[in-house]
């Protein structure tokens, strides 16, 4: 239940926005994230060769859902909506290696990533915290594997069939599925982060991590 539904207004002053903007950050970390900064637009790194290497090599992902290429947003398109926002949150979420770094990471049937289930769940609740505290243009970007691995593993998506998303209000796109570089900002966060394969023994590494954006305002 919404304690508050608050109306909305052209111009939100500067002071109730840093307030709102602190509440979505903790909100972040009582949602179980490790850590959560208020950023701004301007550490968004949006790049070409993200894109690139969603077909190459070829992710298993690739064209069978709404929020992968090629049905997302251009680099243009990213570009021309993120520049209409000053302030995000950005979130990032320690998890196991063993989710990532995995030869069985492409068996959908048994190997399951819940760390990435977890972020789709932040990024939706924050950024619909936000809608109703009057952010209404508020929009939010999921981490790591797109909704289709974490979600409809074995379903075709509907989306794509014209009947409408299954779990419209629970997933978004993801950062590298519009071309954003979640291994750059999470690196301009401050945050550490390893190579990742199925080359990869997890005992290599300390940890794997997924990242979101909820764009605010």
């Amino acid at each position: 239940m919404i304690k508050e539904v608050r109306q909305f207004l052209e111009k939100v002053a500067e002071d109730r926005l840093k307030e709102d903007l602190e509440k979505y950050r903790r909100m972040a970390l009582e949602l179980g994230a490790t850590d959560a900064k208020i950023i701004t637009t301007a550490s968004v790194a949006i790049d070409e060769k993200v894109r690139a290497r969603c077909s190459s090599p070829r992710c298993p992902d690739y064209g069978t859902n709404l929020n992968c290429p090629p049905y997302t947003w251009d680099l243009d398109q990213t570009r021309k909506v993120v520049k209409q926002y000053e302030y995000g949150i950005l979130t990032m979420l320690r998890v196991p290696p063993q989710e990532h770094a995995s030869k069985d990471y492409y068996d959908f049937a048994h190997h399951r990533i819940p760390s990435a289930s977890k972020m789709y769940e932040i990024v939706s609740k924050i950024q619909s915290a936000a809608f109703y505290d009057g952010y209404h243009l508020a929009i939010g970007f999921g981490g790591g594997p797109s909704c289709k691995r974490v979600f409809c593993p074995s379903m075709e998506c509907s989306g794509i069939k014209g009947t409408g998303c299954r779990l419209a209000l629970k997933v978004n796109p993801t950062l590298h599925g519009v071309g954003m570089d979640a291994y750059t900002m999470a690196t301009r966060a401050g945050w550490n982060l390893y190579p990742i394969g199925k080359s990869v023994d997890p005992s290599q590494i300390p940890y794997a991590i997924e990242v979101g954006l909820v764009l605010i305002y």
